[in-house]
């Protein structure tokens, strides 16, 4: 019975840890991992204690009945923001108290959740373009430069996809893709294509600016959550240098030929 009551645990701690990494994993805030965390937690008759970190989530689960706890550690793998799958879940979290849910109907709607399909790679790299062109717009530039900010938004883009699927270094992927789409952004410059070139070099990098770890690392330390708050915020601060270093090899590269 003892036995019974610990696997049990067990499988409920595995359970909350599943969907707080899938949560973290997808851009939520500290303050909406924790609230899911309580959520699922009573409606499995348990309460819940968890230590969220940058790379790792520490979760205690205790059975309100038997008073009996399980503490069990989980690595955090790389994040893929996703505000679909954060949408998912805290919609399921509160249909889980109002219908009152058992483990396995809670388990069967994450795994739809995890199911959920992602837009297929040429959509994304088509609607970022086409935002990266929005931006050159607004920053004063005319059709021809748009079309530039589209290019360059894509191709770097496409670096940084696929530098991701070969494994590279985040860090490595950002640089890569800030450098390609503002080398392409360059050639307007060098060949005059458009009224204000320097509004397609400006824009040519927006889609790798870290924001979504920005706001969450103010989220977080305005909550009182000062370690991951700054570990999220160096991780924002970290992309943005590689970001900055990848435009100054393309400007350095343009400035020797110019």
């Amino acid at each position: 019975m003892y036995m019974d009551e610990i696997n049990s645990l067990k499988e409920k701690t595995d359970l909350i840890l599943e969907i707080s990494s899938l949560l973290m994993v997808s851009g939520a805030s500290t303050a909406r991992v924790n609230s899911n965390i309580e959520r699922f937690s009573s409606v499995l008759n348990c309460e819940a204690s968890s230590f969220v970190s940058h790379k790792s989530i520490v979760t205690t689960l205790s059975d309100k009945n038997s008073k009996e706890t399980f503490t069990k550690v989980v690595n955090i793998p790389g994040h893929q923001i996703n505000f679909q799958i954060i949408a998912s879940i805290s919609k399921a979290s509160w249909s889980a108290i109002e219908d009152g849910w058992d483990i396995g109907r809670i388990k069967s709607e994450i795994d739809n959740v995890k199911n959920i399909v992602r837009y297929p790679r040429i959509v994304v790299l088509l609607a970022v373009s086409i935002a990266g062109a929005g931006f050159c717009k607004i920053f004063g530039g005319d059709y021809s430069n748009m079309l530039m900010a589209f290019v360059s938004t894509f191709i770097g883009l496409f670096i940084a996809q696929s530098s991701h699927k070969k494994g590279f270094n985040h860090y490595i992927g950002v640089y890569l893709g800030a450098f390609t789409a503002s080398s392409v952004a360059y050639i307007s410059a060098y060949y005059r294509i458009g009224m204000s070139p320097e509004a397609t070099i400006s824009t040519s990098v927006l889609f790798l600016i870290p924001g979504v770890a920005l706001i969450n690392s103010f989220s977080d330390m305005l909550d009182n959550r000062f370690l991951i708050g700054m570990a999220r915020l160096v991780n924002g601060l970290v992309i943005t240098s590689a970001i900055a270093f990848g435009v100054f090899s393309s400007t350095l590269i343009y400035n020797l030929f110019v």
